[in-house]
C-alpha cells in the first residue's frame, strides 16, 4: 500500500497561498503602477503637482487594485495642470471683505489678494485661463505595456515551480 508523507507540510501550503499570492499581486501592480508614476512626474510642469504623484495599491478578497493619485500638498493644482483653465473673472467676495477696501485686504495679508508682481491691479483682475498640459493620461498611454511587463517580470521573479520565493511583501505608499 502506498504512503503519503508531508501531507500536513503541503495542506499548510495550499493555505497559505491566497495570501502570499495576495502579496506577490499587490507587489506587481506597485511595480507596474511606479512605472508609469515615473512618467507622470517627468512629464509633469509643476514641481508642487510633480512631488504630490504617488502609488497606492489596497487588495480585498478577489481584487488588488493599484493606482496613481496626486496626494497631499499641492495635489489640488493636479486637474488645473493637466486640464487648463478656462479664462474667468477674480475678485474679493464680498463676504470676505468685512468692509475694507480690496486695497487694504492686499495691505493686511501678506499673501495679497489681487496683487500681481507686486503691484495692486484694482478689484477685478481677468484671468485669460492656463492651456493644459496632460501628464496622466499620457503617462498611461506611452508606458502601459512597460507597466505591465514591469508587473509581469515582479511576478516571475517570486514564482517559481518550487513555490514562492523572495519577499513578497508588497513596498509601503510612496
Amino acid at each position: 500500500m502506498a504512503t503519503l508523507k508531508g501531507r500536513a507540510e503541503f495542506s499548510r501550503f495550499m493555505q497559505q497561498l491566497p495570501d502570499e499570492m495576495r502579496k506577490v499581486l499587490r507587489g506587481a501592480g506597485r511595480a507596474g503602477a511606479t512605472v508609469i508614476a515615473d512618467e507622470a512626474k517627468a512629464r509633469c510642469i509643476s514641481e508642487e503637482v510633480r512631488d504630490s504623484i504617488k502609488t497606492a495599491v489596497r487588495s480585498s478578497e478577489d481584487r488588488v487594485d493599484a493606482k496613481i493619485q496626486t496626494k497631499g500638498q499641492g495635489a489640488y493644482l493636479a486637474p488645473w495642470v493637466e486640464y487648463g483653465t478656462d479664462p474667468h473673472f477674480i475678485s474679493v467676495d464680498e463676504s470676505q471683505r468685512e468692509g475694507m477696501s480690496v486695497g487694504r485686504i492686499n495691505k493686511l495679508h501678506a499673501a495679497g489678494t489681487l496683487v500681481i508682481n507686486g503691484h495692486f491691479v484694482g478689484t477685478t483682475v481677468h484671468h485669460p485661463g492656463a492651456r493644459p498640459h496632460a501628464f496622466l493620461r499620457p503617462a498611461l498611454d506611452i508606458k502601459e505595456g512597460e507597466a505591465i511587463a514591469a508587473a509581469q517580470n515582479y511576478i516571475n521573479a517570486r514564482i517559481t515551480r518550487s513555490g514562492i520565493v523572495g519577499a513578497a511583501d508588497p513596498e509601503g505608499e510612496e
